[in-house]
């Protein structure tokens, strides 16, 4: 009886000792993806912003010329 027990309870514990690590290694990979996803999200970021920024400088001399053309 004490050995099946102490057999049982060593099963036990290394089930639960397995998925310990598992659910580690899922957090882990989680948390690398939700890093790579931020990291793209800030690059997007970035080219909308340097898109912005470009057609706002073609768009001011444009602005600046029908301003003159209407003044006239």
């Amino acid at each position: 009886m004490k050995k099946s027990l102490l057999l049982a309870s060593l099963i036990a514990a290394m089930a639960l000792a397995a998925c310990g690590k598992k659910e580690e290694q899922a957090a882990a990979a989680a948390s690398e993806a939700a890093s790579e996803v931020a990291s793209a999200a800030v690059e997007a970021a970035s080219a909308v912003v340097e898109a912005a920024s470009a057609v706002a400088s073609d768009a001011a001399p444009a602005a600046s010329d029908a301003a003159s053309a209407a003044s006239n």
